[in-house]
């Protein structure tokens, strides 16, 4: 975790939404913003920069893109997140199911001389159909023009320079930063951009930006709380979709382990993807705001970035468990096949079940979860930095 910039006016709250990917699970996030946007109902946004990874990165730019009508942006995402099916994002029918194993088999069986090898394993066309018409990207740039926001930054993963890349559009003044790991393009965002970040290995295909292709950002992505702290800012609401706690691979038998699946060890796989970084940096960067208080001398040009990380009270996988009878009977047995279509498999159904009843389980656990803690959240996104005081982060003091 690199120290921040100054700040234009130091010392000024400056708020970052910060979405973390998760698939059908970032309808969690959707519930988280609707109690935001309820809890701050005469303010405007919030948030004067917003960072998405992955599916996150889909309502972070459908409210940078609407900044100035933020809540009514978020009924509107709401209203799509609670009437999905999986049809909405990728092609799941029989024939669509059927057709794409002949030409994974046919691919295998000829080497790739009768077919080449599928880009992917799902066709993603009808999400890119979907976000063609939901995401004003003119609109953003009027925003930020306007001084809505100071900048979205939607995060991807190039596969040729093995960087994790945040492509961002801002307020004149931001700088683009290259590390190790890591770097920020100014640019002009696009659907390209949004696709490239929710292009998940083997499951979606890569998009091509310039000389690159690129997949999903939360792949190498070994600073997820930088971007934000890059473009300007010193106060983070995180959105996570999974507690600390529920990680690991559930066995159809307690008492009784066997080897996991194929399809559990590809939920295993996403779910340390999406979230097992945010937990590693959020505790970097509190080591370095107690440094800071301590010996503010000792990194120079450090300044404190306060923490608020959300995250579900329910485990996502016992939601998808109660709902995976809705699931489409092609998604269903292709989870059989792989050795996920039972209590096993809910690791991998719970980020691949883009259907109503499920996700509008999560809105509402969402919703709930930020309730829950309404005064900490108002404080969090409104308070001047005098009124928050020198006192630990919220994270910190659970930590």
């Amino acid at each position: 975790m690199e120290s921040s910039p100054v700040h234009p006016v130091p010392g000024t709250p400056v708020p970052a939404l910060v979405l973390t990917g998760g698939g059908a699970r970032a309808a969690y996030q959707v519930g988280v913003l609707k109690a935001v946007a309820e809890l701050l109902p005469d303010r405007p946004i919030p948030f004067r920069v917003i960072i998405g990874t992955s599916a996150g990165a889909v309502a972070a730019s459908v409210i940078a893109a609407r900044a100035r009508r933020w809540r009514r942006a978020v009924v509107q995402i709401e209203q799509v997140w609670a009437n999905f099916h999986v049809d909405h994002v990728f092609r799941i029918g029989g024939w669509h199911m059927l057709r794409a194993g002949v030409h994974w088999l046919l691919a295998l069986i000829s080497g790739g001389l009768l077919l080449p090898s599928p880009k992917s394993l799902f066709d993603n066309s009808p999400l890119r159909e979907l976000l063609h018409r939901s995401v004003g990207w003119r609109n953003l740039r009027r925003g930020v023009a306007r001084g809505d926001i100071a900048a979205l930054g939607v995060c991807a993963t190039g596969y040729a320079s093995a960087l994790s890349t945040t492509f961002y559009e801002g307020r004149p003044g931001l700088a683009d930063w290259a590390r190790r790991h890591h770097l920020g393009v100014r640019s002009e965002l696009t659907l390209r951009h949004l696709m490239a970040s929710l292009a998940v290995p083997f499951l979606f295909p890569p998009e091509r930006i310039g000389d690159e292709y690129f997949g999903d950002g939360a792949m190498r992505q070994l600073s997820p709380l930088s971007p934000a702290i890059h473009l300007g800012a010193n106060r983070l609401l995180i959105v996570g979709v999974r507690a600390a706690h529920d990680a690991g691979v559930i066995q159809n038998r307690p008492g009784q382990p066997t080897p996991p699946s194929p399809g559990q060890l590809f939920g295993y796989a996403l779910d340390t993807l999406f979230m097992d970084q945010i937990y590693a940096d959020i505790e970097q960067l509190e080591r370095m705001n107690r440094t800071v208080r301590v010996a503010p001398r000792a990194v120079p040009g450090a300044v404190q970035v306060k923490t608020l990380m959300i995250t579900p009270s329910e485990d996502p996988r016992a939601v998808a468990l109660r709902n995976l009878d809705h699931c489409p009977r092609s998604l269903r047995a292709l989870l059989r096949v792989i050795g996920a279509g039972d209590v096993g498999g809910a690791q991998l159904a719970s980020y691949l079940m883009f259907e109503a009843p499920y996700t509008r389980e999560l809105i509402a656990l969402g919703y709930r979860d930020t309730m829950a803690r309404a005064e900490e959240v108002v404080r969090f996104l409104t308070a001047d930095d005098d009124a928050m005081g020198e006192e630990p982060s919220a994270q910190e003091q659970r930590a």
